[in-house]
């Protein structure tokens, strides 16, 4: 009797645990959504920041400034307009530096972008879904264990060792005795060595996220067209792939937006001279190589050329972003759900 009492947790302390199990649950809950607050917030500060200073390109303040004043004299003020939308859109010159007729058309930098863009996603496209075909269905375990994580070290390596592996390497080494075999020259900076650098740097990518979608698909899959006499690769490419195909669209549109705000591999590789053209060969600057320069000029707080910074970052922002969009719209379109 003696023992039963001592042990005997009483009546409300299953009440008192549970009551405290909920105030820890709420905690808890509260603070993995402050965390998670912090990534949407962080993201709409950045947008704002960036509308708001290209609406000063565009005029002679940004939307804050001109609302202040606006609050401040009860009136609304008037805006001077420094770039015409259409001149920055449609314009195919970029020279905002230039003292007597700077031209701000955003068109050259795009187009350098997009040119690198798509060179590096015909590198590293192929060449990474093959390396996850392999991977995924070919390797024995024993090499997948060591063959995968040497694949993602390229992924760690900084991108400014890859500008420097593109000027010293691939542009001497690689392009230019090849192109001379034809009579062609080439240049230190160039936009086929920012491709192929580029490339190479988001092979790690589509490698990685394609291996792991493919690797998802179950056995009875396989299983199945083995058992109607398929072949390794008829299985590879006639089941694995389609079945995982959304898996490995997504880690398409991952590289090509990587791609897209890359920085130092194509400041070093492809240079600094704002041009529209489609010739590999040629130098050109990109959206964030014009950032970087830019950056590290004397360009003044407040001045045209500093708030073009701005304007850029937001159609670099929305290039983004929309590539992200096409990206959650494949994986919602494609996704093979199996049980």
């Amino acid at each position: 009797m003696s023992t039963d009492a001592t042990t005997d947790p009483g009546p409300g302390i299953t009440g008192d645990v549970a009551a405290a199990d909920q105030r820890r649950d709420r905690l808890i809950r509260r603070v993995l959504f402050g965390c998670t607050s912090i990534t949407v917030l962080t993201t709409i500060a950045i947008f704002v920041v960036l509308l708001d200073n290209t609406w000063g390109f565009f005029f002679d303040a940004t939307f804050s400034q001109w609302l202040v004043r606006s609050v401040t004299s009860l009136t609304v003020e008037g805006l001077t307009q420094r770039i015409a939308v259409t001149e920055f859109l449609f314009d195919t010159e970029w020279r905002p530096s230039h003292a007597d007729d700077p031209r701000f058309g955003i068109m050259t930098l795009v187009s350098a972008t997009v040119l690198i863009t798509v060179g590096a996603a015909f590198v590293s496209i192929p060449i990474g879904t093959a390396a996850a075909l392999y991977l995924s269905e070919y390797a024995s375990v024993r090499t997948r264990k060591y063959l995968k994580p040497t694949l993602e070290v390229l992924a760690g390596v900084p991108t400014i060792v890859y500008g420097f592996f593109a000027v010293s390497f691939v542009t001497p080494v690689l392009l230019r005795p090849v192109l001379e075999l034809f009579g062609l020259s080439i240049g230190r900076n160039n936009v086929l060595s920012a491709m192929v650098v580029v490339g190479i740097m988001t092979i790690p990518m589509v490698a990685s996220i394609s291996e792991d979608a493919m690797r998802a698909v179950p056995d009875d899959l396989r299983n199945g067209a083995y058992a109607l006499g398929a072949s390794k690769y008829e299985v590879s490419t006639s089941v694995v792939l389609p079945a995982s195909i959304s898996g490995i669209f997504a880690s398409y549109i991952l590289a090509v937006s990587r791609a897209i705000g890359e920085t130092m591999a194509v400041t070093l590789a492809a240079g600094a001279t704002p041009t529209l053209t489609a010739n590999p060969l040629a130098e050109v600057q990109t959206m964030t190589a014009y950032m970087v320069t830019t950056m590290r000029s004397t360009a003044g707080v407040g001045s045209i050329t500093y708030q073009s910074l701005f304007a850029v970052g937001l159609v670099l922002f929305l290039m983004t972003l929309v590539a992200n969009l096409i990206n959650d719209y494949i994986k919602r379109r494609y996704r093979e759900v199996y049980r």
